[in-house]
């Protein structure tokens, strides 16, 4: 791998890490802050509201699918020059979403959007790897997963606003601005990183892995809406079916376009693939969960359900300066089987409340699960990629970015198919008897993955933290 010159100080990963932040903080609002947005879109293209939810599907589907191209392009043209082209095509499309008249043209502009979008997510944390050292790792990833915690929170404020002061279109605008900021920034501080011999392009594998990843994830994204169950369910089987013919092509392919090799890491497994990925679930519910309940089970106005939601954001921002020393502290394990429970037992709250509860618990289980949100968020994503060697990094990142796609999609869909259920056929109101449950089943899903979390080593990521745990009275050792 090639370099360019770049500033060997210190402060240079974690330089990079803030302006990877940067620009994932606009593609996590923007993914978000359309859902307050829904009906004043729906009245500017003439249809029903439900209909522009295909905007929130095509973007969701053509970040998911292009997802594994990242690592082979930024092998190819440099992660550098990726990351930047994915910002200008973001920013670009966010100004043709801005200027649509028909759903029709919404849709393809937000496929573009979307494909600006899925680039920047693993190039991204590759540049943000390639950078950092052992000794870095934690405080860059730190620095990177804030965009993860305050983008979802601050959408519904940031949107409300925006749509009712001036209009639906600078939900999209917004983005303008931060995109050529983003650019500019990359290509000033972000060295330039280079494969000098890329391996081919997997063909059969790129198309297995597209199909697969469209196909499940529209599936699952639509699986929410009754009018078509069996459809969405056979799309998902099918996504399923060539998923498998896709992870057998990998096995066996020379230069496999996504590189199965991290799965044989316990620490990367674990956090990325198995446990994290239960707790992940769990906590991407959430942010679809609560103002959903405020507002139709507690009759709160728009206003009202936003300051609750904010001492959610409000936990997570505060944490953040105490979870790398926590970290190194106790490592990972005690962290993230504790404070899994923890997750676990603040989402289950939620459904012991109601609208009688008086503010003052509300607003605490509110921001204790915004605080164990944040640790638990940082802690996976850090051990993921903790005992991943420079030469997998690129492969981890894109593998990383799929699961993750998926249990975000998965999340949201389990949590709309429970209330569903829960609701029955009725043209009437959620209950609150539909969001305990909903809440219940998330809570039990996220202490299953904590509890899981169990069978990692003491040690386990411990050349990241510092943490070395005592076993008998002796430190322990790496085997």
């Amino acid at each position: 791998m090639t370099q360019a010159p770049h500033d060997p100080s210190p402060k240079a990963p974690r330089r990079v890490a803030l302006i990877v932040a940067v620009s994932w903080f606009m593609q996590n609002l923007d993914s978000t802050i359309i859902n307050t947005s829904l009906p004043q879109l729906a009245h500017t293209f003439g249809v029903d509201t439900v209909s522009v939810n295909i905007g929130i599907t095509a973007y969701v589907v053509a970040g998911a699918a292009l997802i594994p191209l990242g690592g082979w392009l930024s092998d190819r043209y440099g992660a550098k020059r990726v990351f930047a082209t994915a910002i200008v095509v973001f920013g670009l499309a966010s100004v043709g979403c801005a200027a649509c008249t028909e759903l029709w043209q919404f849709v393809l502009a937000r496929v573009v959007q979307g494909v600006g979008g899925a680039l920047m997510m693993p190039v991204g944390r590759i540049i943000v790897l390639r950078n950092a050292g052992k000794e870095d790792l934690l405080r860059a990833t730190a620095l990177i997963t804030w965009p993860a915690l305050i983008a979802p929170v601050v959408a519904p404020v940031v949107g409300g606003a925006l749509t009712t002061w001036y209009g639906w279109q600078w939900i999209f605008l917004l983005n303008v601005p931060l995109a050529v900021a983003g650019t500019v920034l990359v290509l000033t501080f972000v060295p330039g990183l280079r494969e000098p011999d890329p391996r081919p392009l997997d063909r059969a594998g790129t198309v297995l892995i597209i199909t697969a990843l469209s196909l499940a994830i529209y599936g699952l994204s639509e699986l929410a809406h009754p009018s078509a169950v069996g459809l969405d369910l056979a799309l998902l089987a099918v996504g399923t079916l060539v998923g498998v013919a896709a992870v057998r092509r990998f096995r066996r392919a020379a230069h496999p376009l996504v590189e199965l090799g991290p799965l044989r890491v316990p620490t990367f497994a674990a956090a990325s693939v198995h446990a994290g990925n239960l707790i992940r679930l769990a906590i991407s519910a959430t942010p679809f969960l609560l103002p959903l309940m405020l507002q139709e089970a507690w009759r709160l106005s728009p206003l009202e359900a936003g300051q609750i939601v904010l001492v959610y954001f409000l936990g997570n921002l505060v944490i953040k300066a105490v979870t790398t020393p926590l970290l190194r502290r106790f490592g990972f394990r005690t962290v993230l089987v504790a404070n899994g429970v923890g997750v676990a037992l603040s989402i289950a709250a939620f459904g012991l409340l109601d609208a009688r509860t008086g503010f003052v618990l509300v607003a605490v289980v509110s921001f204790v699960a915004g605080v164990t949100r944040s640790i638990e968020f940082t802690g996976i994503n850090t051990l993921s990629f903790a005992d991943i060697g420079p030469a997998d990094r690129a492969s981890a990142s894109t593998l990383f970015s799929m699961t993750q796609q998926i249990s975000v999609a998965l999340g949201v869909a389990a949590a709309a198919i429970v209330l569903q259920v829960a609701h029955g056929s009725a043209a009437t109101p959620l209950t609150q008897g539909d969001f305990s449950l909903a809440f219940g089943l998330c809570g039990a899903v996220a202490l299953a993955g904590a509890l899981l979390m169990v069978r990692l080593r003491p040690e386990a990521g411990h050349e990241v933290t510092g943490h070395r745990p005592r076993r008998k009275g002796r430190i322990a050792s790496r085997t």
